[in-house]
Order: structure tokens, then sequence, then C-alpha cells
């Protein structure tokens, strides 16, 4: 579902739609100018491992803006700070960073254009559960200090219930979409956890 809405893979039935426009009737030039008002952090991180860390969060600003190089190093640091790596992570390649540095370096690079959406593929997949909590705060601060709706994929029932919203899927559908305290109360639970054991 995330790959269709992201672009990545055309849906075989039905339509996308975000920021009230049908992703899957756009040209390539329209896709483009869609693309550049949401961020993407993939599973396994998507960092391109022949750069460096601060070379891989600043590379959507080399596409996409006309800034100096100069520049573009300081946001990107910027950026990494935002996620609360310390400032010699950029100068690291990404197979140097733990699992969790790694989630945050790919966040700082979701977040390089300043977009109104984020879309995440299970962010705290693989990290240990300090390190999740720790993430799924940065989320948080992230998502009230500069009001961006961040959409996240995730198998972890517990995580899903810090959500504003959540959708339930199994075989392909969805089965509710609703606040996770309403689905909780709506089947006798006293937790998103309970409700589906």
């Amino acid at each position: 579902l995330m790959r269709e809405m992201i672009m990545l893979q055309r849906p075989s039935a039905g339509s996308v739609r975000a920021f009230d426009v049908d992703v899957t009737a756009l040209d390539d030039e329209q896709a483009l100018a869609l693309r550049r008002r949401w961020g993407v952090m993939f599973q396994r991180g998507g960092l391109f491992s022949a750069l460096t860390v601060r070379e891989n969060v600043g590379l959507p600003l080399r596409e996409y803006s006309e800034l100096d190089d100069a520049l573009i190093d300081a946001i990107a640091e910027w950026k990494l700070s935002l996620t609360g790596l310390a400032p010699d992570a950029g100068l690291k390649f990404p197979g140097e960073l733990s699992g969790g540095m790694l989630k945050r370096a790919s966040l700082a690079r979701a977040i390089a254009l300043d977009p109104e959406l984020v879309f995440l593929d299970e962010p705290t997949s693989g990290v240990d559960p300090v390190a999740r909590d720790a993430f799924w705060r940065l989320l948080i601060e992230l998502s009230r200090r500069d009001r961006v709706t961040i959409f996240i994929s995730t198998h972890f029932m517990n995580e899903a219930e810090r959500c504003d919203r959540i959708s339930l899927m199994h075989a392909g559908k969805v089965l509710v979409s609703a606040k996770p305290a309403d689905i909780a109360t709506q089947h006798g639970a006293g937790s998103l956890e309970q409700a589906f054991i």
C-alpha cells in the first residue's frame, strides 16, 4: 500500500489521493512536484553506501535546490542534529552506523526538504526497545514542532497506539480505520494490542 501511495508501484485497482490529487493520474512533471512535498524513510534506510551520511542527507537539496554546497552541508548537519545524531555522524558512512543511528540518519534525509508529509516504513524494526522508544519520542516531537503529517507502516501494535489514527490491514484489506482508543473500546479491551489477541 505504501509503495502505491508514494508512486513506486501502480495500484491494480482503485485510486490513491494525496493533497487532494489522484496520484495515479499524474504525468511525470506533476508526479515530481508532488514527491517534493513528502519525504520517505525506507525500512532498511535506503542510504547510498558510497556517500557519507551528510552527503546522503544533502542529496535531495543538491537535486532539487539551487543552494551552494556549503549551505547544503550546513542544512544536512542541522537535520542530523534534529534527529539527535552527534555532529561527527555526518562524516561517517552508512555502514559505520548502528541500527538506531541509521534510522535517524534516514529520517534526517526524509525531512531534508521540509516536507508536509513523511512516509516511514517499519521505522523501528531491528532496533532495541530503548532506541525504539527514543525514536518514537523523536517522531512525536517532529510532528508537533514542524506540523508534519507522518504516515507509518508498522507491525508493532503498542507503537501504533501512539498514533492519532490507525488503519489495521489483513490480507490486503483494511479491517478498521479509527483512533486507537476507539478501536480498543469497541472491542472491550484496555489497549489496542489486547483488542486483537
